[in-house]
C-alpha cells in the first residue's frame, strides 16, 4: 500500500509572508476606521445636547432595483379595420360628373402676345403693337432683343 504525504500548512501559518502580514494589517486598519466612523454621530450630539461639531462618514444605503431583463412588455394594441361606411343618398338634384371635358371655347381672339428673339420665344407681360421691339431673358439671364408678334 502506498501512502501519500501532503505538505504541512502549519509552518506557512506560523510565519506568514510579508505580503500576507501587510494585507492583514490593512484589513484590521480598515475595520477600525469603519467602526469609528459609524459611531461618530453619537458623540456629536451627546452630553449636554446641542450641536458640538463633528463629521459623520457612514456607509451609504444599498438600493437594489428591479432586474433589467427579462422585461415584460405588454402586447401591442390591436388594430382593427374601420367599420363599413354608410353614407346618406345624394340629393335629388345631383348629377354625376361628365365623362369627358371639352376644351375651352375661344372668342376669335388669339392668346397673349409673344416676343420672338432669335432662338427664344417668351410671353409678353403687357400688350404692345405688333412688330415693336421686345426682349427675352437668355440662359445666362441676359436680355436678347427681338420683335413682338
Amino acid at each position: 500500500m502506498m501512502t501519500i504525504r501532503l505538505p504541512s500548512i502549519v509552518p506557512l501559518l506560523a510565519r506568514p509572508s510579508r505580503l500576507a502580514r501587510l494585507a492583514m494589517f490593512a484589513a484590521v486598519a480598515c475595520a477600525a476606521l469603519a467602526g469609528s466612523a459609524v459611531t461618530t454621530p453619537a458623540n456629536a450630539w451627546c452630553c449636554g445636547g446641542g450641536w458640538r461639531g463633528g463629521v459623520f462618514i457612514g456607509i451609504p444605503p444599498i438600493v437594489v432595483g428591479p432586474p433589467a431583463y427579462p422585461y415584460y412588455a405588454p402586447p401591442p394594441p390591436a388594430y382593427y379595420p374601420p367599420p363599413p361606411a354608410y353614407y346618406a343618398p345624394p340629393p335629388s338634384g345631383y348629377a354625376p360628373p361628365p365623362t369627358a371635358y371639352a376644351p375651352p371655347q375661344s372668342d376669335g381672339q388669339p392668346g397673349g402676345q409673344s416676343c420672338t428673339a432669335g432662338p427664344y420665344v417668351c410671353p409678353m407681360d403687357h400688350p404692345v403693337a405688333s412688330g415693336s421691339s421686345c426682349y427675352c431673358l437668355g440662359n445666362n439671364r441676359t436680355q436678347v432683343w427681338g420683335r413682338a408678334s
